[in-house]
């Protein structure tokens, strides 16, 4: 069975507390996809994004950007 909140005691951290941690799991999945074998299909995708990214270098905002902007607003609720 796989676990849940409750029998890992999650329910009872507060909700920022379980924002970080889900913020901290989603780097751990990208960790694991970085290891991941591609299909043709995924791969060529990638790369299509790859390139419309930076083809508009000024479009979006740094994943740590917003990662750090996130925990210090839930830092700064704590206070």
């Amino acid at each position: 069975m796989s676990p849940r909140m409750k029998s890992l005691g999650l329910d009872r951290l507060s909700s920022d507390e379980r924002t970080i941690l889900a913020y901290e799991l989603l780097d751990s999945v990208e960790e694991d996809a970085r290891t991941s074998r591609l299909t043709e299909e995924q791969r060529k995708e990638l790369e299509r994004r790859i390139a419309e990214a930076d083809a508009d270098p000024d479009g979006g905002i740094p994943w740590e950007q917003v990662r750090d902007e996130v925990r210090a607003m839930v830092k700064a609720m704590r206070k």
